[in-house]
């Protein structure tokens, strides 16, 4: 069976393109998000010119990958978002992921859950990972319903981890395990 395992029902996971400059620019030095991602100066268009650049690079040379989520289900197709793949292991066998999804509006409505499972699939089937892993704030508990439906389960807690306007923050640390027992492609 050819199954293509960067597409879901409403979504697909492409690389970044030259067209996604603006956009890239926009969402990584809005200060909103920089907390979420350990960001803490701004982006130039030029690094991520060159990021967009280097993007045909494969995980095995940049121990990372990053992918646009599209919403295909709107005509035009609609950049909403994106997901990443970080600190990859070859040794190991195991990622970090991390996922964005700008507009308020489309959140918590099922398109990063389908871009979480299909980037699942797509780990597991293609790069043939052992493991995920993710890092959430105690306090974002939308993210860690995303990840906890999808098989994550939290393995520890880092205290006063982050350090915020609000004070420091715990963060919790998510795996995922690719065996028969923890995950099922179906899920």
């Amino acid at each position: 069976m050819n199954k293509n395992y960067l597409k879901n029902k409403n979504i697909s996971l492409r690389a970044p393109e030259p067209e996604d400059l603006e956009l890239l620019y926009e969402w990584e030095n809005n200060t909103s998000v920089w907390q979420a991602g350990n960001t803490t100066s701004p982006f130039s268009k030029y690094i991520l010119r060159q990021f967009i650049e280097n993007s045909h690079k494969d995980i095995y040379e940049t121990r990372q990958q990053r992918f646009m989520i599209d919403l295909q289900s709107k005509t035009p197709v609609q950049t909403i978002g994106t997901i990443d793949l970080f600190d990859y292991d070859p040794f190991h066998e195991r990622a970090g992921i991390g996922i964005l999804i700008m507009n308020k509006e489309l959140r918590q409505i099922g398109y990063a859950s389908e871009a979480l499972q299909a980037l699942i699939n797509y780990s597991f089937e293609i790069l043939r990972l052992h493991q995920l892993f993710a890092n959430v704030e105690v306090e974002n508990t939308a993210s860690l319903k995303l990840f906890e439906k999808h098989g994550f389960r939290i393995t520890g807690e880092k205290k006063e981890w982050n350090k915020t306007g609000a004070g420091r923050k715990n963060e919790y640390f998510l795996q995922l395990i690719n065996s028969e027992k923890e995950y099922s492609p179906n899920n």
